[in-house]
């Protein structure tokens, strides 16, 4: 295994042109675990560590260009208000000390859908920036995953950042796991409010072949919340209306039976973060806007 250590990040992009197959790495927190395991022995590793503008982001007027190696730590200390979504998620995120390694450039290229950053940024959305020695693009979050540990970069292409909306409303991160630490999702879901564009996104981790949105209940809620008003009246959402959300999300899951959960209970545990997460975000929603004597 040859061990490749660009110091700016155009070498880093010749070196994957030289090395397509090349694996990058630099929190190393999920390619040391299938290289220790032997379940990925790769020809040449990519080592970015020394690319610093990989950790570095920009602030901007509606949104946030976050470094691929931007580690969890670091989003959790100094984003939460841009990105309150992912800081939740960052703090789910195994222990301290890998929290203080592993970034979401990671979490995109590994590409698992137990990944815990996938749902925030599916609800958040964004783009993917990739680049090559050919030229850069943006990748829509939501096109990004295209299958199990599979993603729309090509050979050549590494992480450069990833393009966040800056958050607009309340947004919330909830998962399921065997343990309250160290543990992977056995499901996980993301949710925000969109004020802006009077909208609502979603991300399901953990129970499907991919990360997806639930994109049924998106549009439920959506038309529910224009439909009643409560965007204006800052009324709380009728049951009804959270019961058949929580409803579409667990209809939207695709999962399996694996040995962290069943199917099934993966199903009824989404229904559930799905209900809870809206409560949440809603009764936020309502008191930053003054709404709380609304019933």
């Amino acid at each position: 295994m040859e061990f490749l250590r660009p110091a700016s990040w155009q070498e880093a992009l010749a070196a994957k042109a030289e090395h397509p197959s090349a694996v990058p790495i630099a929190g190393g927190t999920d390619v040391m675990v299938e290289i220790n395991f032997d379940h990925r022995r790769p020809g040449h590793l990519l080592d970015l560590n020394r690319v610093g503008e990989l950790e570095e982001w920009e602030t901007g007027a509606d949104t946030v260009r976050l470094g691929a190696s931007v580690p969890y730590s670091r989003i959790m200390a100094g984003l939460g208000a841009e990105l309150p979504g992912l800081a939740l998620a960052s703090r789910t995120v195994a222990s301290p000390q890998i929290r203080n390694r592993g970034g979401v450039g990671g979490n995109l290229g590994t590409a698992s859908p137990a990944g815990d950053a996938h749902p925030a940024l599916l609800a958040g959305g964004g783009a993917v920036e990739a680049e090559s020695v050919r030229g850069s693009r943006l990748i829509p979050i939501e096109d990004f995953y295209t299958g199990v540990k599979r993603n729309a970069l090509a050979p050549d292409e590494l992480i450069r950042a990833v393009h966040l909306k800056k958050a607009t409303g309340p947004q919330q991160f909830s998962k399921v796991g065997t343990r309250n630490a160290m543990v992977i999702a056995v499901c996980a879901f993301g949710l925000a409010l969109h004020p802006d564009t009077r909208t609502v996104r979603t991300g399901i981790g953990s129970a499907a072949p991919t990360p997806i949105r639930a994109a049924t209940a998106e549009e439920f809620l959506t038309a529910a919340l224009d439909e009643g008003g409560l965007w204006d009246s800052g009324k709380p959402v009728p049951p009804s209306v959270a019961k058949q959300f929580a409803d579409l999300v667990s209809g939207a899951a695709n999962p399996i039976d694996d040995v962290r959960g069943t199917a099934s209970y993966r199903r009824h545990a989404l229904g559930v973060l799905a209900r809870r997460t809206l409560g949440w975000t809603w009764e936020q929603y309502r008191s930053e806007r003054g709404h709380r004597s609304c019933a």
